[in-house]
């Protein structure tokens, strides 16, 4: 698939001029080789990591992380370096314990969900109920489950891209509430990861009027097949689950940001999310975003450029709190802001680039897409949506996005666990995400294209 990309992307760039630019520039590129040889991302992941911790937002350590972003931002040269204040809901955890106590007493392991409800102190003890899928649940009527903890084993696919987390994570967010309109008492799920670990991956759920806050966690891979064969044998399994935890509403949290100026008033916005869960320290969820996106800006800005390069570092993204909040700050700015992307899927390497869309066929991408033919990241055609959970609102009100695809192979078996620490960062994967994103970050803050019309004169809709 990525060879026929590949092939797909150079198609786009043919002709006289066109591939002589490539000719000349594909195996030349100094800003290029000096991004992959500089260890700044590196030491920044692990300054965050060591030096901090696990960043739950609302917490003591997310203040800590914060005054450590401002201090590093300002270290590094950027301008305007400030935090603004908001406010978002803190998941504070306490004790927590699951345990077969009928027919086979064993322990289990599990983690909370972020805004599970909590358990008496003595726990809830009751007979499980499994499901094989999210629709087998869906499909049981209103009333069936009660009395009933629910215990779902569906497992998630393992992709380059990561497709399968956005089905396993849209049933860990209202999976707990339809399990509690059907009656239940609380909620287990196979954990939302790949791996074939005890360690257990955790992660938000929603609550509002239709999705009730009920005791819900995640259950390792495991434990969760343990149960299922458990519950084959034909005999009701008694778990008792315990649950101490509390969901604190105004919690302070900040977005910190800093700009590297252009000779324009257009503003480039990218970053990562400071923030993290508590499991282990966030170093590839989202200390790597952090680090990528703030040493790429560095490098690209080394000379002079149209587009000022902000680099924000969002401070409540696991509790979906921080996209909405900078969005309303900044909502003056909109039409200044011409492009936005964030890292949040680790420390790489990078394997694709999309654009807004259009943009890549556009003739002033030819040369980018050369110097990125090295790293092996060909710009694909069809254009970005999105960008990433901190830019979604301001791609709602109209500001176009880069998506920068790495490869999340094992991603997926670490985020959100208490593997989540800097030993699992690949400082070559690192330096790859750190060159193409500094390509991208450099041709788009120089091009004379208007991204929300790359083909339309430049200025069109502003």
């Amino acid at each position: 698939m990525r060879i026929a990309a590949f092939a797909l992307s150079a198609a786009l760039i043919t002709g006289g001029a066109r591939a002589q630019i490539i000719n000349d520039r594909q195996s030349v590129s100094p800003l290029r080789e000096q991004a992959l040889a500089d260890k700044t991302a590196w030491n920044l992941v692990e300054s965050l990591t060591t030096e901090i911790g696990p960043r739950p937002a609302g917490q003591a350590n997310a203040a800590r992380a914060k005054d450590w972003a401002l201090q590093t931002l300002t270290r590094l040269g950027f301008k305007n370096v400030h935090a603004e204040q908001f406010l978002t809901q803190a998941f504070v955890r306490g004790a927590e314990s699951a345990a077969v106590v009928a027919p086979y007493p064993q322990s289990l392991s599990i983690v909370g969900l972020g805004r599970s409800g909590e358990t008496p102190a003595e726990g809830i003890t009751a007979p499980i109920q499994v499901f094989k899928t999210y629709a087998d649940m869906l499909a049981v009527p209103v009333g069936s489950l009660i009395g009933k903890i629910v215990v779902l084993v569906q497992p998630m696919l393992k992709s380059t891209d990561g497709s399968g987390y956005g089905v396993l994570s849209a049933i860990r967010r209202n999976g707990p509430g339809e399990a509690a309109k059907r009656g239940a008492v609380a909620f287990m799920m196979r954990s939302a990861s790949t791996d074939d670990t005890r360690l257990p991956h955790t992660g938000e759920m929603f609550v509002n009027a239709d999705h009730p806050r009920i005791p819900a966690a995640a259950l390792s891979p495991p434990d969760a097949e343990q149960l299922d064969r458990m519950a084959q044998r034909g005999k009701p399994v008694i778990v008792t689950l315990k649950l101490a935890n509390t969901l604190v509403e105004g919690a302070p949290a900040w977005n910190v940001s800093g700009d590297l100026p252009g000779t324009g008033d257009e503003i480039i916005i990218v970053g990562g999310h400071l923030d993290s869960w508590d499991q282990g320290t966030g170093a590839i969820d989202d200390g790597a975003g952090v680090a990528i996106t703030t040493a790429a800006a560095k490098l690209a800005t080394q000379t002079q450029r149209k587009r000022t390069l902000r680099v924000v570092l969002w401070g409540s993204e696991e509790m979906n709190f921080s996209s909405a909040a900078y969005a309303k700050a900044h909502a003056a700015e909109i039409p200044k802001i011409v492009l936005a992307g964030e890292s949040d899927t680790g420390d790489g390497p990078v394997w694709a680039v999309r654009l807004p869309p259009g943009v890549a066929k556009h003739p002033a991408m030819a040369q980018l897409s050369a110097q990125l033919a090295p790293l092996k990241v060909p710009l694909y055609p069809d254009g970005a949506m999105g960008g990433g959970e901190d830019v979604a609102d301001l791609y709602a009100q109209g500001v176009p996005t880069i998506s920068l695809r790495p490869d999340t192979l094992r991603y997926w078996d670490l985020h959100h666990s208490a593997d989540d620490t800097l030993d699992k960062i690949d400082p070559a994967k690192l330096a790859q995400s750190v060159a193409a994103w500094t390509l991208v970050l450099a041709a788009a803050a120089d091009a004379d294209i208007d991204f929300r019309h790359p083909d339309a004169p430049k200025g069109l809709g502003k």
